[in-house]
Parts: structure tokens; C-alpha cells; sequence
């Protein structure tokens, strides 16, 4: 393929994949189920976990299964471009990270997002299936010992590159670009997850099934002061 027409291919195929991530599925649900946007109670996080904090289970669920499977569909396409048209492996590492910023920072929320545990494990589960079901399995051993979703996504976070390493050429192949992709996703993870390691610290974070707290995290427009 001309070299020019393959990375018009390409950029389309991350710009694409940024946009699927940009899909703010906890503010879609909970607009189309009636609830209130997940931005104005809890964390303030739009994702699965705070939409939990609704009491309705099954917008928490829909919203975990919608930010995972943009995170697949993403990475699924650009595998599936690579193969037919001869696309360099990279791109699958790139379109992985463009689908995760895309969450993290989305453009339909003025580039903010949520955390991006869920659009990280549909990433992980398209790149090396087996490698998403330890750090799942990982996550999901910790977050029902201490019942803390942050403790368990930090964590997690931190196994996921090293899963990959260590069961590089043994349960699967073992790419750089899939290696630095992975890094990549855990930092930002770890940096968005600050705030709720300091309050783990602290001993104040929320576990899961917490009900939301009315105005814990309101608007910023409801959070100011009126003019005198």
C-alpha cells in the first residue's frame, strides 16, 4: 500500500478510536434511564462505579458494559484494518491509547472524563484476551476483600504491565508497542486515580454500593457563590 494512503488509513483509524472513547456512556444511561447526571453526586466521576451510587444497577452495569466494549471496537477495528490491509501492529497500540484518552478526556465533555478502568479492560481484553481476564480476576479479588473500586483499579493498574511481561512469549507474544501502550494507560490511571489514593490514605474514599451523597460534588455553577 502507498505509504501516504497508509497513514491517511491510520490517522483516521486513532482519530476514530478517540472518538469512540469520547463516548460518555454514564451521562448517556443515566439521561435515557431518567437519573441524575453522574457528574453532579458522588466522585463526580462519569463512570460505572458512581452511577452505582444511583441505586440502580442496572445503569451502573449498561454503563460498565458501553465504556469497555468502545474500548474493544476501537482496538477490534484496527486489528482487523491491519490484517486486510497490512497496517504496521503498531496502530493497534496506538488506537488503544487513542480510545483510552478518549474516555479520560473526551471531547463531548469539554475533554474531561472519568477515570477509565472499564474503557482499559476493553482495550486489554482486544489486545490479549488472557491478559485482561488476570487483571479482571485481580481487580475483582481485591475490590470483594476491601470494597474499595479505587483500591482495586490502582492495583490493577499496577499488575497490568507486568502481567504482560511476565507472561510475554509464554501466554502470548510480547510487542513493544503493546508493552508501551499498556505503561502508557497504567500511568494515567495512577494519575487519575490520585485524589482517591490520598483519601484511601486518609481513610475517607467511598466503597462500593455507597449511596450518593446530595451535593458532594455539585456543579460548579451550583458551587458559587450568589452576587450580592
Amino acid at each position: 500500500m502507498d505509504i501516504v494512503l497508509s497513514a491517511a488509513i491510520s490517522g483516521g483509524l486513532i482519530l476514530l478510536s478517540y472518538l469512540l472513547g469520547s463516548i460518555p456512556f454514564a451521562v448517556v444511561v443515566s439521561r435515557l434511564m431518567g437519573l441524575q447526571d453522574p457528574r453532579s453526586f458522588g466522585s463526580g466521576n462519569p463512570g460505572a462505579t458512581n452511577v452505582l451510587r444511583t441505586g440502580n444497577r442496572k445503569a451502573a452495569v449498561l454503563t460498565l458494559l458501553g465504556d469497555a466494549a468502545k474500548g474493544w471496537l476501537a482496538v477490534a477495528l484496527a486489528a482487523y484494518a491491519s490484517r486486510r490491509l497490512g497496517l504496521p501492529v503498531e496502530l493497534l497500540a496506538a488506537c488503544a491509547v487513542a480510545a483510552f484518552l478518549g474516555h479520560v478526556y473526551s471531547v463531548f465533555l469539554r475533554f474531561k472524563g472519568g477515570k477509565g478502568v472499564a474503557t482499559a479492560l476493553g482495550v486489554l481484553l482486544a489486545l490479549e484476551p488472557w491478559l485482561a481476564l488476570a487483571v479482571a480476576g485481580s481487580w475483582l479479588i481485591i475490590a470483594y476483600a476491601s470494597r474499595y473500586s479505587s483500591l482495586a483499579s490502582v492495583v490493577a493498574a499496577v499488575l497490568a504491565p507486568l502481567y504482560y511481561v511476565l507472561g510475554g512469549d509464554v501466554a502470548w507474544a510480547l510487542h513493544p508497542s503493546h508493552a508501551f501502550a499498556i505503561v502508557v494507560i497504567s500511568v494515567v490511571l495512577l494519575h487519575r486515580h490520585r485524589q482517591n489514593i490520598a483519601r484511601l490514605l486518609q481513610g475517607k474514599e467511598s466503597r462500593i454500593g455507597e449511596k450518593k451523597q446530595a451535593g458532594s460534588a455539585q456543579p460548579a455553577a451550583a458551587r458559587r457563590k450568589p452576587r450580592r
